[in-house]
């Protein structure tokens, strides 16, 4: 009988400064595809309009930092950047507009036992990044969608088939009336202003060569495809960020809508972008 050869000890690279991970655990984070993966304590998370999943952030906050580091979400939402950090050993803070989104963070956290070291502050980030104490290490976020809750027939519609959506629309909450509200935008270019006024506190936030991922989709504005990723890419850049090349998120569970159906071809967004960037 063949004897199995011993398998490699898995090295970390005392030279690594970015983070606590091996070789193999840095090389397979470097794909450029990721398949976005559920846990059961995304079922929480939504509650919120668009939540994203605890394992997506929880393999970003592992590459762009080490345990202990400080992770910032400037729309937190429902709270996921802080599980995740807070599992990963991270400190988080996170902001919010919405004081039902707060409150539903500080509830999320306290359910998992895991407040430690996370930090919810309700406010307008455009104000209260800059009075965070200290410098941060890291920045993930997913951005409202400039008003995309709000077009008419918005929302889920009624089904009988997991995989395609062909009844009624439902509707949808969108974030909140506050007129600061990124979602709130009546212009798409005031969405974008807004956004880089935010990402450039940010960026005087973040401690140098260090890392900041966007999460967010193409939509559609006024009815037309929009590349809102190349859009972000370029104010980012603008602010003064290297981009350092984007993940495709296949979320292939989403169900299909039937856009356009008989007479024009409308996609069916089953992805989102990761963009990362660097302070140079």
């Amino acid at each position: 009988m063949l004897k199995k050869k011993p398998q490699k000890k898995a090295k970390y690279d005392k030279r690594n400064t970015l983070n606590d991970l091996t070789g193999r655990e840095w090389l397979l984070l470097t794909k450029s595809v990721w398949i976005s993966e559920k846990c059961a304590n995304d079922k929480f998370a939504f509650q919120h309009p668009a939540p994203f999943l605890i394992n997506d952030i929880k393999k970003l906050v592992r590459f762009f930092t080490k345990e202990n580091m400080t992770v910032l979400d400037p729309f937190c939402g429902s709270g996921t950047a802080l599980v995740a950090s807070a599992q990963e050993n991270r400190k988080g803070v996170g902001i919010d507009l919405s004081k039902k989104y707060c409150l539903m963070s500080r509830k999320r956290l306290q359910d998992l036992k895991l407040k430690k070291n996370q930090q919810v502050i309700c406010g307008d980030s455009l104000k209260k990044i800059s009075q965070i104490e200290g410098k941060i290490d890291y920045c993930v976020t997913s951005p409202p969608y400039h008003n995309i809750l709000r077009h008419n027939g918005g929302g889920l519609r009624e089904t009988k088939d997991k995989d395609v959506r062909n009844g009624a629309r439902l509707g949808v909450e969108y974030y909140s009336n506050d007129k600061r509200d990124l979602g709130n935008q009546a212009q798409y270019k005031d969405f974008l202003k807004l956004l880089k006024a935010v990402m450039a506190e940010v960026y005087k936030k973040l401690r140098d060569k260090k890392y900041c991922s966007i999460i967010i989709s193409d939509f559609t504005v006024n009815k037309k495809e929009t590349n809102a990723s190349g859009d972000v890419i370029r104010i980012m850049q603008d602010i003064g960020f290297g981009f350092e090349g984007m993940i495709v998120l296949v979320q292939d569970n989403k169900p299909l809508y039937p856009f356009g159906y008989p007479y024009a071809y409308k996609m069916n967004h089953h992805h989102q972008y990761i963009l990362n960037f660097r302070k140079q």
